[in-house]
């Protein structure tokens, strides 16, 4: 069997329509989104909307950690719109649709802290599946999955309490291959080199590997971390990589 995992699409059709050659399945990770691009301010929903200059100075913003005052920034450009609800939805489908046209099947998909899950039924595709706190069989081995992320002053659209995100891991129990969007919470795996700043981990996931020992824990969400692999008794945890930047699916072979 040979599984194909990507995770922090991050609307990079072309590469997504191509991460599944080779392959019995794709497993993504989810943040198939690009609302704001940190590497070029002209990308995404946000700069769509208001530009690559409001763009960067809201990313400078957040860079800096003054997130009362990205929002206050962001809130005032939103205001100018007609129908501010209307411009997101409008730009989300967007790129759903052209996200889940070029997304291979057979897919096995999980939400990451960007997406919409709302929006997801009026672009799946027949062989696409979409488990969070669900237990699927694939070749042979239990794959558990959990998705969203957890609550942060960033605020983006699918964060979740902590007891919310402990009872899906819970649900999910003991599996050969744990899937999540968000590392479990370990230092080496949350902190990113190029933003220098830890992200949230979740300790239940954690416990969950102390628990019940998955042989693998899979995971993305943090773009360039410190450490994207380690063991911890018998569960080897990997980040499948920042899928924007490399174009590559994690390739996994049993």
């Amino acid at each position: 069997m040979r599984i194909h995992v990507v995770s922090d699409v991050h609307g990079s059709v072309e590469a997504l329509s191509r991460a599944g050659d080779g392959a019995d399945a794709l497993v993504c990770l989810g943040d198939l989104i690009l609302f704001l691009d940190y590497a070029d301010s002209s990308g995404g929903i946000f700069a769509e909307l208001f530009g690559a200059e409001s763009a960067e100075r809201l990313v400078a913003l957040r860079t800096e950690r003054r997130f009362e005052q990205a929002r206050s920034f962001s809130r005032g450009l939103w205001a100018s719109l007609q129908d501010p609800k209307a411009a997101m939805e409008d730009a989300l489908r967007g790129q759903y649709a052209a996200l889940f046209e070029a997304m291979p099947t057979p897919a096995y998909l999980t939400y990451g802290n960007v997406d919409v899950p709302a929006m997801w039924p009026e672009f799946t595709r027949d062989g696409h599946t979409v488990l969070d706190g669900e237990v699927v069989e694939i070749g042979g081995r239990t794959w558990g999955f959990v998705g969203g992320g957890l609550q942060t002053p960033m605020r983006t659209p699918h964060e979740v309490d902590d007891e919310t995100y402990a009872a899906k891991v819970a649900a999910v129990g003991a599996v050969d291959v744990l899937a999540c969007h968000i590392p479990p919470d370990v230092p080496g795996l949350l902190y990113d080199v190029e933003a220098r700043r830890f992200e949230r981990g979740s300790a239940a996931v954690l416990d969950a590997i102390r628990d019940t020992a998955p042989g693998l824990v899979l995971f993305g969400h943090v773009h360039q971390p410190l450490q994207s692999r380690l063991r911890i008794g018998r569960t080897e945890c990997v980040n499948v990589g920042h899928f924007r930047g490399t174009g590559t699916p994690f390739v996994l072979e049993y």
